[in-house]
């Protein structure tokens, strides 16, 4: 079996959101080299913005003391809501209150990335379908551009997609054994990976401070509240297939060179809820990982075939 390496990308020279300093041999930036280095690829945009999130100064001063909070919060709401003879959910309080708080209390920064997110995710998937065992599975939609397109249950339609596309697939794959070999047969499409168009304002900021990770603590109770225990529980589990999706993309491409970046792994041996935040940011991260590997193959697929086409 061979397998294709994909050597790294530097990142691109055009003027980016993150400006490393000029280079001091004796007291070197550690975030400036967190940035260049190129060892795993990443979106160079993206990239930016989150080295400016991590950055943040709320995620070293605040951080620690919200996830305290947090957690006390979600381990009141979680026992209260199973003791209760009944379960209640609001998908629109929850959708709309995100937009809100994301509007109103956290940095651009890290609006941009959870937008993103989801539209990686949607590409990822499409992909997936594309060059699986069923390509006429029902397509991902979900590509919202500003933090407003939220509030039209962005989140909870990000889960469900995520989950029937798994049930899917496993329908698929035992109705069609002989599907990998079809895939390389016919060669693979990449026309799923599109580019990311998001529309956030940098320039107005306000009370807009929070970091990512800070603000997927404190929502996480919200979430907690505004769905059913078992809606939240599967909330939480969708974290754990990560490493799923790097072998369906792995089986695909024939390449598990880069598989070791998942570090979400283990479907079956769940984490607790109470760490699914920092889950959520490595889920998120990951993602972005996966996402440049395929914007990679593109790239090399489409000159391959120029220089194919040339050569005739």
């Amino acid at each position: 079996m061979t397998h294709t390496i994909i050597p790294p990308t530097p990142p691109s020279p055009i003027a980016l959101p993150y400006q490393p300093e000029p280079h001091d041999r004796r007291n070197p930036n550690a975030w400036d080299a967190m940035y260049l280095d190129a060892a795993i690829p990443v979106d160079p945009v993206a990239k930016a913005h989150m080295i400016r999130d991590l950055r943040n100064w709320t995620r070293n001063y605040l951080l620690l003391p919200i996830k305290l909070v947090a957690n006390v919060s979600l381990g009141l709401i979680m026992t209260i809501k199973r003791l209760l003879p009944f379960q209640f959910s609001n998908y629109w309080l929850m959708h709309r209150s995100a937009a809100w708080f994301l509007n109103t209390f956290v940095s651009p920064e890290a609006c941009y990335l959870i937008v993103r997110h989801l539209c990686i995710g949607s590409n990822v998937v499409n992909f997936l379908i594309d060059n699986g065992p069923d390509p006429t599975i029902e397509k991902s939609q979900l590509y919202p551009r500003t933090v407003a397109d939220l509030a039209d249950n962005a989140f909870l339609e990000h889960d469900l997609i995520l989950y029937n596309f798994v049930l899917d697939y496993a329908k698929a794959q035992q109705a069609n054994p002989d599907w990998v070999q079809q895939v390389q047969e016919r060669g693979l499409n990449y026309d799923s990976i599109r580019p990311i168009e998001i529309d956030i304002d940098f320039d107005h900021r306000g009370l807009r401070i929070l970091d990512l990770e800070s603000a997927i603590e404190l929502f996480k109770v919200f979430y907690s509240l505004c769905l059913t225990s078992d809606e939240f529980e599967r909330a939480v589990l969708s974290l754990e297939f990560d490493e799923n999706f790097g072998c369906y993309v792995s089986i695909i491409t024939n390449d598990y060179n880069w598989n070791h970046v998942i570090t979400n792994r283990h479907p079956l041996a769940p984490e607790s809820p109470f760490g699914a935040a920092r889950r959520l940011l490595l889920h998120g991260i990951i993602s972005e990982y996966l996402h440049r590997y395929l914007e990679i193959r593109q790239q090399r697929a489409s000159q391959e075939k120029s220089l194919t086409a040339k050569s005739q």
